[in-house]
C-alpha cells in the first residue's frame, strides 16, 4: 500500500502555513485588503487573552505594515506550534500509513477555523483580483511556452536548436538522462527551480523579446 513520507507532512504544513498567511500580508501591502480587515483575521486564530495583549502591542506601532508584519509572525509560530504538536500526538499513525488529512486538519479548532477563513477570504478577494489573475495568466503562458521548448529539445537533442537551448540548461539536471522519464524530469526539475525573474528573461530571449547588444 502507498504511504507517505512522514516528513511530507511537515513540509506540506510549512507551505500551506508560510504561503497563506504570507498571502494575506502581500495583498494588505497591495491594498487588496484593508489594514482593520488583515487585523481582524489574523487576530482570530488566538484567544480572548492573547487578543487583548495583541492589541496592546499595536497600540505602540504607527505603521499598518508593521502591526500587519508583527500580526503574520504570530500566527505563523502558533500554527507551527500547534502543527508539531498534532504531529506527536498523531505520530504512530503516521508512521503506519493510517493518518488522514494534513496536520492543519488536526489542530485546535480555534486555529484551524482561523486558517479556514483565510483560505476562504483569499480566494474571494486575492487569488480573484483583477491584478492577480493578469499575472497568473502570463505566468501560466510563461511556464506552459518553457515546458514545450525543453521538453521537445530533450527529445529531439539532435536538432541545432535543440543542441543550442540544452546548453543553458544548468548541469545539476541531467537532460541526457538514459530513459525519456529521467529527461522530462530534468525538465521539470529544471523549471520548478527557475525564479520569476530567470523565468521571464529565458521566455523574452526564446520569443526574440530580448536580445544581448551586440
Amino acid at each position: 500500500r502507498y504511504m507517505r513520507h512522514p516528513l511530507v507532512y511537515l513540509v506540506e504544513a510549512a507551505d500551506d502555513i508560510c504561503y497563506e498567511v504570507m498571502d494575506i500580508e502581500d495583498a494588505h501591502k497591495l491594498k487588496i485588503l484593508t489594514t482593520t480587515e488583515v487585523i481582524s483575521l489574523l487576530t482570530s486564530f488566538f484567544d480572548d487573552e492573547r487578543k487583548a495583549h495583541m492589541y496592546e502591542v499595536m497600540e505602540n506601532v504607527a505603521d499598518p505594515n508593521e502591526k500587519v508584519s508583527y500580526l503574520r509572525s504570530s500566527v505563523i509560530g502558533t500554527l507551527v506550534h500547534q502543527c508539531a504538536l498534532a504531529f506527536i500526538a498523531h505520530e504512530e499513525e503516521i508512521l503506519c500509513g493510517r493518518f488522514e488529512g494534513s496536520l492543519l486538519d488536526h489542530i485546535p479548532a480555534l486555529q484551524r477555523e482561523g486558517y479556514s477563513r483565510c483560505n476562504d477570504l483569499s480566494w474571494e478577494k486575492i487569488y480573484r483580483a483583477s491584478e492577480v489573475v493578469d499575472i497568473e495568466l502570463a505566468g501560466n503562458r510563461i511556464i506552459t511556452f518553457l515546458m514545450e521548448k525543453l521538453i521537445h529539445a530533450v527529445r529531439y537533442p539532435q536538432l541545432n536548436y535543440s543542441h543550442l537551448l540544452l546548453s543553458k540548461v544548468p548541469q545539476q539536471y541531467d537532460v541526457n538522462a538514459p530513459t525519456l522519464f529521467g529527461k522530462i524530469q530534468a525538465v521539470i526539475d529544471h523549471v520548478s527551480g527557475m525564479t520569476d525573474v530567470y523565468a521571464l528573461d529565458l521566455y523574452r530571449k526564446l520569443n526574440g523579446m530580448s536580445l544581448p547588444a551586440v
